[in-house]
């Protein structure tokens, strides 16, 4: 199992960082071509949009796996350890109710642009491979939820690895 979660870790974030480097390796080249060979490139900021929204949404499911959301903590910090724990597993079904509403609708919105043949201005890109990150995401956040419920379940405390230090 540990070798299960290595992996997938090693994925979201490889994906996450190929996701954000394309970007802004397009960026750089986009500034080359405008003011050093003064052609600019219309379809650089459009694909550069995409790329870095598909990275983002996946460095979310890697900030939950890190707990390193935003949180106001002014009352929680004053619970007891059984308060805590009754708050902890509720957010966590709420928001894995979340997530499946935001998959649910994410698969809605990728159907509907599938539907309509939508696509993009510059490039011509399909819109429902750009929205598909929607319900990627839900996905990649609903296992993260559920990994965090099942390990509250158990009492396992959450001890959140700080990938920066």
């Amino acid at each position: 199992m540990k070798g299960l979660k290595r992996i997938w870790n090693f994925i979201e974030e490889l994906s996450a960082g190929t996701f954000f480097f394309a970007g802004i390796s397009l960026i750089f080249y986009g500034v080359i071509m405008r003011y050093i060979f003064n052609e600019p490139k219309a379809w650089v900021e459009e694909i550069v949009r995409y790329l870095i929204i598909w990275g983002s949404f996946i460095g979310f499911a890697i900030a939950l796996r890190y707990n390193h959301h935003i949180q106001v903590d002014i009352l929680y910090d004053k619970l007891s350890k059984g308060a805590k724990r009754i708050v902890d597993l509720f957010a966590t079904i709420v928001c894995i109710l979340f997530c499946f509403a935001f998959t649910y609708y994410g698969l809605i919105l990728v159907e509907a642009r599938y539907s309509s043949g939508m696509v993009s201005l510059d490039v011509g890109i399909p819109m429902w491979i750009v929205y598909l990150i929607l319900p990627i995401s839900g996905i990649l956040f609903l296992l993260r939820f559920i990994e965090r419920f099942v390990n509250q379940l158990r009492g396992q405390e959450e001890n959140y690895d700080n990938p920066i230090t």
